[in-house]
């Protein structure tokens, strides 16, 4: 007899393990078929699976009532405070207001110069090499000089801070609490000299975010010195990991498949609506969690306070009830601009232009410069769960 939770057939899916490359697509699609709705056992709360493209598009839109005081289904726990995450309604709104300046469409484009400068730099110093790894080479440095650069800190500091955020990174997926904290130590430290230094040389608050941040005020009120070190953490965490893991599965796919490669050579003017397609098919925030706030009936699912939710991001990427063929990658997909791998709602990625900024302007300057490569024989390919990503990526080519 199939087990049951409040009418929904139980899932015990585990998707926080390493796994072979492109496993938990397999099982997020698995799922997504098996019900409209699942309740998944694997921690200790549990959590109700919206996985279709509608009901996530709806779910996303329930932010009344189902907040971020749970921000991912498979870490139900806190976790690391962040802002503006952490806030609901209008404080979330407020915050959001400050940040938005350096994150709008306007302000990115402005950043595209020095995207464009650091990319290329990075590029011809492996250029010549012949092989590098690619997620820990190049993946993860170039949006973290780019981060430095957004928050107006030498981007000099770079493979210093790339330390400690790779350091911290990791540990805090693994679930180790000790070593996160001992890197996060040091980049806090870090952000606090940074934020002491412009407190008493302010900036041009328009051009550095720092600056913006220290003078900004919400309802008369300045930031606290804590809440500023939190949406610097916020943004790290928020910005590098996800950028690194974006690239290593659409280098691994165009490695894979030489004839979508040689369109992007052919035409870079593709490579805008390729970011999108792979930001479709590729999601590596796979699912957003909630927390719901009051019992209510969703579209035949009967929820209750404290119930936690999983709104299924990347299987709703890759429904076939709303894209067609969705496995597949078709960089003329007709509606490939209603994916929604950066969420929904008001709580939607905040630095979404930036990261596709960072995808095109290394699409467009790599394939500049190295056209052709492959990967490493012999590599096997493996994915880490709760947020994918590529442990590594070797890539070699022609010299």
């Amino acid at each position: 007899m199939t087990q049951t939770r409040r009418g929904c057939p139980v899932s015990h899916t585990d998707y926080t393990g390493h796994a072979p490359l492109h496993q938990h697509y397999a099982m997020l699609d698995a799922d997504r078929e098996q019900d409209r709705f699942l309740f998944n056992d694997t921690t200790d709360r549990g959590f109700f699976m919206l996985q279709r493209y509608d009901d996530v598009q709806a779910g996303f839109q329930q932010h009344e009532t189902w907040t971020t005081a749970v921000r991912s289904a498979l870490r139900p726990e806190t976790g690391e405070p962040l802002l503006p995450q952490d806030l609901n309604g209008q404080p979330h709104v407020k915050l959001r207001r400050i940040l938005n300046q350096f994150f709008a469409p306007a302000a990115v484009r402005r950043m595209e110069p020095m995207a464009q400068q650091r990319c290329i730099e990075l590029i011809e110093e492996m250029k010549d090499q012949g092989e590098c790894d690619f997620v820990q080479e190049f993946a993860i440095r170039y949006p973290t000089d780019m981060f430095l650069a957004l928050l107006g800190l030498p981007v000099s500091d770079g493979e210093q801070f790339l330390e400690w955020s790779d350091d911290y990174f990791g540990a805090l997926l693994a679930g180790d609490p000790g070593r996160a904290e001992a890197a996060k130590a040091s980049i806090m430290k870090y952000f606090d000299e940074a934020v002491t230094e412009r407190r008493a040389n302010p900036r041009d608050p328009k051009e550095d975010m720092v600056s913006r941040l220290v003078e900004a005020r919400i309802d008369e009120e300045e930031l606290t010195h804590d809440e500023i070190l939190t949406i610097c953490l916020t943004l790290m965490l928020a910005g590098l990991d996800t950028t690194r893991s974006a690239l290593g599965y659409i280098y691994t796919h165009l490695a894979q498949n030489p004839a979508d490669r040689q369109a992007l050579v052919d035409d870079p003017t593709l490579i805008p609506k390729a970011v999108e397609e792979f930001l479709r098919l590729y999601p590596l925030v796979f699912q957003a969690g909630r927390e719901v706030q009051e019992p209510q009936d969703f579209n035949g699912l009967q929820v209750e306070k404290g119930d936690v939710v999983w709104l299924g991001i990347a299987q709703a990427n890759r429904d076939p009830r709303k894209f067609e063929n969705p496995d597949e990658f078709d960089v003329l997909r007709p509606n490939v601009n209603q994916h929604i791998a950066f969420g929904g709602g008001p709580h939607r990625c905040l630095g979404m232009h930036l990261a596709r900024l960072e995808l095109k302007v290394v699409l467009e300057e790599w394939h500049r410069r190295i056209p052709e490569y492959r990967i490493k024989p012999g590599t096997e390919l493996t994915e880490r769960g709760v947020q994918l990503s590529m442990p590594t990526l070797p890539l070699e080519w022609e010299v």
